[in-house]
């Protein structure tokens, strides 16, 4: 399965919530015996396992899988970290399904169970297991590392928990932009909402949309995070007050409920985008819908392609939207934003964090400084990062100067992304709670009063606080 980092059962959930917050550990100190270029020598004792839980499988070969990529990476890689610290650490790893794997650790470490010396892991995660004392902190060890003044501040900042401490490593940045048909927008992509309704009423007349996005309430609510979260940042809107608590009744908020409303109830938006089961991107790859706003990594999974111009992307993976983009056919543009907003959008991290009861944690340091070496930090972001590199001088070597790159890099550049959550410490409760909002107001009751029914979903959440 693919995407998505957090997403957990409701019972599970309601028993972490009632949890008590245990309280993090700190890291243990940095490991003996390592070379300039994060590796070691080979030590005398006998070879110890370093565990690893990615959601990705390396004895999945199946050409068709949804992370084929990450499966090869691990096939490539593993024996190549066995190599380069033989006689230390035998890596193995213990694949976790993508919607489960969080839940599972928080289990594990809870109750003194096995847990993995290494967890891949997202920045959406951090307050989820700062809560729940399930993250090592690591911010002594990794401050003292080469390679930590070349991350980009932003990219520690997302790891970063609600004590300072930093409770994952970042590799790879996934921040959302918009996918685009250039030639649907012959006069380019529009910049303001009023410009956007003007475009979606002529391409109506064509029978098209101007865009779909993640508008179900599927996944327990994960579209909030995605074209929702956009459309509210890039309104200069938010759904915290930056004190823990929920506030979703603002101006700012209430306007960008209505612009959505609007596209939806005016017949700009698919049907399909409620569909569930990310069926919202076939819209887009059919080239019925103009646009996608949707996270960077998506072009891994939105294809085959066929163009309005009649180009067909039909490999059936990556390539289909690289190739695209290359082509000229697929453009990367911003969200709409009112006069004087900054366009907004999401900014997850992709990255490593260390359990608390990890057997060996010293295996996690050699294999995170391993991976932070310029060509493994390369093939991570490509492969198993599937981003923008949070290190700057990653960002500066000839794998990231191809059409796709550079202009996600124009697109960053000109956007205030930011996490979703902000300073709300139940990101999995506040997650449904906004997307049934936002959902009941512009597809299920579109008389319903918006800022009524912000307020109620915002009074529910902080009723917990």
């Amino acid at each position: 399965m693919k995407r998505l980092w957090t997403l957990m059962s409701m019972v599970l959930l309601m028993s972490l919530v009632l949890s008590a917050c245990a309280t993090p550990v700190a890291a243990p100190p940095a490991p003996a015996g390592e070379t300039a270029g994060g590796e070691a020598s080979a030590s005398a004792g006998e070879v110890k396992d370093f565990t690893t839980w990615y959601q990705y499988d390396e004895n999945n070969e199946d050409p068709a899988s949804d992370e084929r990529v990450g499966n090869q990476y691990l096939r490539d890689t593993i024996p190549a970290f066995n190599e380069a610290f033989a006689g230390k650490w035998n890596w193995v790893n213990q694949p976790k399904a993508w919607d489960r794997m969080a839940a599972e650790l928080v289990a594990a470490v809870q109750a003194g169970g096995d847990v993995p010396d290494l967890f891949e892991m997202g920045s959406g995660q951090v307050t989820q297991f700062y809560r729940n004392g399930t993250m090592q902190d690591v911010k002594e060890w990794a401050s003292a590392q080469p390679w930590f003044a070349d991350l980009d501040p932003s990219a520690i900042a997302a790891c970063t928990g609600p004590d300072g401490g930093l409770y994952c490593v970042p590799v790879a940045e996934r921040p959302h932009l918009v996918y685009v048909w250039k030639d649907r927008f012959p006069e380019g992509f529009p910049t303001t909402p009023d410009e956007m309704l003007a475009e979606g009423e002529r391409l109506k007349g064509e029978d098209l949309y101007a865009m779909t996005f993640f508008g179900s309430t599927d996944f327990d609510g994960e579209g909030a995070t995605r074209g929702v979260w956009m459309t509210i940042s890039s309104f200069g809107g938010t759904y915290d007050d930056g004190a823990g608590n929920m506030l979703l009744n603002t101006p700012e908020n209430v306007a960008a409920v209505e612009f959505l409303r609007t596209m939806v109830q005016s017949g700009y938006v698919p049907e399909i985008a409620f569909a569930g089961g990310f069926q919202e991107e076939n819209a887009f790859k059919d080239a019925s819908a103009g646009a996608f706003p949707t996270g960077l990594f998506g072009y891994r999974y939105v294809n085959p392609l066929t163009a309005p111009n009649g180009n067909e992307y039909t490999k059936g993976n990556e390539e289909d939207m690289l190739d695209a983009i290359t082509a000229g056919d697929v453009i990367l543009s911003t969200f709409v934003a009112p006069e004087g907003q900054t366009p907004g959008c999401e900014v997850a991290v992709a990255g490593f964090g260390i359990p608390v009861g990890a057997t060996n944690p010293e295996a996690a340091f050699d294999y995170i400084n391993w991976i932070m070496s310029p060509e493994q930090n390369v093939t991570w972001v490509l492969t198993a990062g599937g981003g923008y590199p949070a290190l700057l001088t990653t960002r500066e070597m000839d794998a990231f100067q191809t059409p796709f790159y550079q202009q996600a890099g124009k697109v960053l550049s000109a956007s205030a992304c930011r996490p979703w959550a902000g300073s709300m410490e139940r990101p999995q409760e506040a997650q449904p709670l906004i997307m049934d909002a936002v959902y009941k107001l512009i597809k299920e009751d579109p008389t319903a009063d918006i800022a009524t029914t912000l307020q109620a979903a915002q009074d529910e959440y902080n009723a917990g606080n």
